[in-house]
């Protein structure tokens, strides 16, 4: 989510896909603008233990929940939004930022919503699959146009872009080299396979209605995928740094 830190939440939230870019109240890096630090942790590009938690807690117990009462959908949903509404909760009370938290529960809220509004429980898990399509599609033509995600990160946090101290024209300088560009676009590639494989492996499951194994699926491909998406462009994007 040490320079790399705090990042990440189930991947159902409108940020969750790539996460966002701010600096968490750990004082380190999350999300891709850990690509920008000198070392790379894991743990702490997928936003620690708290991190995981927040992000894992409400789909594994809609699933779990789900499953064990027998396919209601009332009690699954119940326990899902509960779990992300204890997370801002918690975040209230001890006065810490509440972005990754409150993001998590717009995306397992509408997630809710959209499977009570059609009694079908692989609803739950729709929401997140329209996100990373989009994010497919951004982060595919961002490298077929010349301006690839990762440099445009990359660029936005440099010390001389506008998030740095510097300017716009100063973020983009980095298209003027050809190596970094093709650098950039190399390491946005992990970005569009990650969304893909997720599509071609979750989608089906979805629409068969495979509520259980679509939920294992979600976890599986969210956080570990994110992480090593994080750590190959990381390493790909070392010596292009602005």
């Amino acid at each position: 989510m040490s320079d790399v830190t705090r990042a990440h939440r189930e991947d159902d939230g409108p940020l969750d896909a790539i996460d966002d870019v701010v600096q968490p109240e750990e004082g380190g890096l999350r999300g891709m603008r850990a690509l920008t630090a000198d070392e790379f942790s894991a743990s702490d590009a997928v936003g620690g233990v708290r991190g995981v938690v927040e992000s894992v807690a409400p789909g594994l117990l809609f699933v779990v929940v789900y499953l064990v009462s027998g396919q209601r959908l009332t009690p699954a949903l119940v326990a899902a939004g509960a779990a992300a509404v204890l997370a801002v909760a918690a975040r209230l009370v001890q006065r810490t930022p509440v972005t990754q938290a409150f993001s998590g529960l717009l995306g397992v809220g509408i997630g809710v919503v959209w499977a009570w509004r059609t009694g079908d429980a692989s609803d739950y898990f729709a929401y997140g699959l329209w996100v990373n399509g989009i994010y497919l599609a951004g982060t595919l033509a961002s490298v077929l146009v010349g301006w690839p995600l990762v440099g445009l990160v990359m660029g936005l946090f440099a010390k001389g872009g506008p998030l740095g101290g510097g300017t716009w024209s100063s973020a983009v300088s980095w298209r003027r080299d050809p190596v970094a560009r093709r650098r950039y676009a190399l390491a946005t590639w992990p970005w569009v396979a990650m969304f893909a494989l997720r599509l071609v492996v979750q989608l089906p499951l979805y629409l068969g209605g495979d509520v259980g194994w679509l939920g294992t699926a979600k976890l599986a491909m969210g956080l570990p995928l994110t992480a090593l998406a994080l750590w190959v462009s990381w390493r790909l994007v070392r010596p292009a740094r602005p």
